[in-house]
């Protein structure tokens, strides 16, 4: 099974990990399981860290790779196919980070570990890591 960390779970994941349920945590923490983060939500991150939204303790250039090396966390990065899936899902959720996350899940048969419900509506396979 592959699993794909959204980004507040990646997040949460180096900090504060209090916020991520028992199940999402020990998926996390395997280390013989095929975790990714997609360079989407590094993208995110980069974006929103700049805007202020996001405070990380260095700049997202040496954090995230860092922090993946750290945790064994695969980048995930986008393909041609996962740009074209998003055509084909409903509007159900407003954030385009999110539809390409879902877009990549779906395409690579792939569980997201989410902490957002709107991921439920969606034709992907979702682990609710929130609690």
């Amino acid at each position: 099974m592959k699993y794909l960390l959204d980004t507040m779970v990646w997040l949460w994941s180096v900090g504060p990990i209090e916020k991520i349920g028992d199940a999402g945590l020990e998926i996390i923490e395997d280390g013989s399981l095929n975790v990714y983060l997609s360079v989407v939500s590094v993208w995110e991150i980069a974006i929103k860290t700049r805007l202020g939204k996001y405070k990380l303790p260095e700049s997202p250039e040496r954090y995230v790779p860092k922090r993946l090396s750290q945790q064994g966390v695969l980048p995930l990065s986008v393909t041609l196919e996962h740009s074209l899936k998003v055509a084909s899902l409903p509007l159900h959720h407003h954030d385009p980070f999110d539809h390409l996350l879902m877009a990549q899940a779906m395409v690579e048969g792939m569980v997201i570990l989410t902490s957002d419900r709107e991921f439920a509506k969606y034709p992907v396979e979702v682990l609710w890591c929130g609690k």
